[in-house]
């Protein structure tokens, strides 16, 4: 664990938002995509203790799907997670605005950083939640971590019939281009206010500060914080897993 992990004092206190939410179709039939098991545990757990990992994190807040929040409780009571960190599941919404704007309601004040985080990046590393803190801390709105692109990007007009070819429209430079991940931090009043003004569905909690006018800025983000989204990523996860139990000798 990284050094940077360890608030100073009267440092402002995190509380991390994780929307769990969702079905996750693109895995297939079965359970919902938070809850499916990667080397025997529920991706959610392994998520949740990614942000718990940061000692500046003193609260989760897990949002579960409408109807399950049970469920969800009495997942995370079975499995081991750090007594220092508070833990709080609360019901979702139909979206996932809707669900992060229950979470962020949920956590109470005194906590002035807010960090939002995907279930679906389980293996997010410590040192990338402590930097996303440390630019809140330094005075940044709004922060995401994010990698440059490996692979060249065609900008492409949609074709009306899925499969169909598509006509290349531009070429956009790499270098001023970057896939984003998660946990995105906040300061909170700005989180707040984003989901006060910014009514339509977005999936990125960074654009709505954008959309605010407020400044968003890049912190590097990690190859292992990929999301989980198709079979192959499972594969890649358990892998990735495999890796680290050889590492750390467990």
């Amino acid at each position: 664990m990284s050094d940077t992990s360890r608030p100073s004092p009267g440092a402002a206190s995190v509380a991390a938002v994780i929307p769990a939410a969702g079905r996750g179709v693109r895995l297939g039939p079965g359970a919902p995509k938070a809850l499916r098991a990667l080397n025997g545990t529920p991706m959610l757990v392994h998520a949740v203790r990614a942000m718990a990992a940061s000692r500046a994190v003193s609260l989760v807040v897990v949002v579960a799907p409408p109807d399950g929040a049970a469920e969800v409780k009495s997942l995370l009571d079975a499995h081991a997670l750090p007594e220092r960190t508070d833990f709080v599941v609360v019901p979702g919404g139909e979206s996932r605005q809707e669900s992060v704007r229950l979470g962020l309601a949920a956590v109470p004040p005194g906590h002035d950083i807010v960090l939002v985080h995907d279930a679906a990046r389980p293996l997010v590393p410590v040192d990338t939640v402590d930097a996303v803190i440390d630019a809140v801390r330094a005075g940044a709105k709004a922060v995401v971590p994010a990698l440059p692109l490996a692979d060249t990007v065609k900008e492409v007009e949609p074709a009306a019939v899925p499969g169909e070819p598509e006509p290349v429209l531009a070429t956009p430079s790499r270098a001023r281009l970057r896939a984003v991940q998660t946990p995105q931090g906040f300061e909170r009043a700005t989180l707040v206010r984003a989901h006060e003004t910014v009514t339509e569905d977005v999936t990125d909690d960074a654009s709505m500060a954008e959309q605010l006018g407020v400044q968003v800025v890049v912190v590097p983000g990690h190859e292992e914080a990929f999301k989980v989204t198709r079979p192959l990523d499972l594969v890649l996860a358990e892998a990735v897993l495999a890796r680290r139990r050889l590492n750390d000798g467990f």
